[in-house]
């Protein structure tokens, strides 16, 4: 499927995108093809795809996998896909909001787990991530196409303006790369910015385990959200709940309070969360 089918075929149905969704649909076969290898998509699995759209890497999928489950807002595009998918035996389509629903169902009564694969909605990609993490006992791997930056973000290192709460959760947990870019040309309509394919692995253990993990993301969002402050003013503006003198506690721990936020490590963080 090219531009000018996709074009045909939303006036067919009469549909006008909505910018609010963020429609932008892939229409290169060739890298549809190359996410679905990327994915390591094969005969046993288990698929989610998020915004499948027209269908036509869920097509591709559903000729590869055991099951593929396409979740998608838009209930125009939700019937055109359960019209097509009708020769799909394997493809269920559901017609929800993926950041309401919960991801946990997927795993099934027989508690296979799951792989993402999936050309995200820009405006969802960080809290969907988020859903990801938390519901990480579910999925084996994430295959995503995302806005480029969102990409960078993923794997950027401590002290690079792109580090943030979702480097810290993202690279905690997971080993992330990013496989390929894509530009804009390859999408209808076409995106301002360009993509990128990232693949995301779980690792056997988080690279610090933490015994309070909402307290551990308080304390990240908290002292990033001032990371041009120093550590001790960002932690002060932050309104977490701090008991006693969080300086003299730093000091001891051997994080220097007058650094930015933005140049802990993970490791930093935990011991941050900890001492607090």
């Amino acid at each position: 499927m090219g531009i000018a089918s996709t074009r045909k075929e939303l006036a067919e149905h009469g549909i006008v995108l909505r910018k609010g969704l963020g429609q932008h649909f892939l229409v290169d076969r060739n890298i549809m093809i190359r996410v679905v290898d990327t994915a390591e998509v094969d005969r046993d699995d288990v698929v989610l795809e998020v915004g499948p759209g027209l269908g036509e890497m869920t097509s591709i999928l559903a000729d590869r996998a055991r099951k593929v489950i396409a979740v998608e807002i838009d209930p125009r595009l939700a019937k055109i896909l359960e019209e097509k998918m009708d020769r799909y035996p394997n493809v269920e389509v559901i017609r929800e909001d993926v950041l309401k629903i919960d991801l946990r169902q997927f795993q099934g009564v027989e508690r296979q787990k799951v792989k993402v694969v999936a050309n995200l909605p820009y405006q969802i990609s960080t809290p969907l991530l988020f859903r990801f993490i938390e519901a990480r006992e579910v999925f084996t791997s994430l295959t995503l196409m995302l806005q480029k930056e969102v990409a960078e973000r993923l794997v950027a290192p401590p002290g690079r303006k792109e580090y943030g709460p979702l480097s810290i959760f993202v690279q905690m947990f997971s080993d992330v790369s990013i496989c390929f870019r894509v530009k804009p040309s390859a999408f209808f309509p076409p995106p301002k910015v360009e993509s990128a394919v990232i693949r995301i692995r779980w690792k056997e253990k988080p690279v610090v385990a933490t015994k309070d993990e909402e307290w551990f993301k308080k304390v990240v969002k908290g002292a990033m959200g001032y990371r041009r402050k120093t550590l001790i003013n960002a932690l002060k503006y932050s309104g977490l709940a701090l008991q006693g003198d969080s300086e003299t506690k730093l000091e001891g721990a051997g994080i220097d309070p007058h650094r930015r936020p933005g140049t802990l490590s993970i490791q930093e963080f935990v011991k941050l969360a900890k001492i607090l």
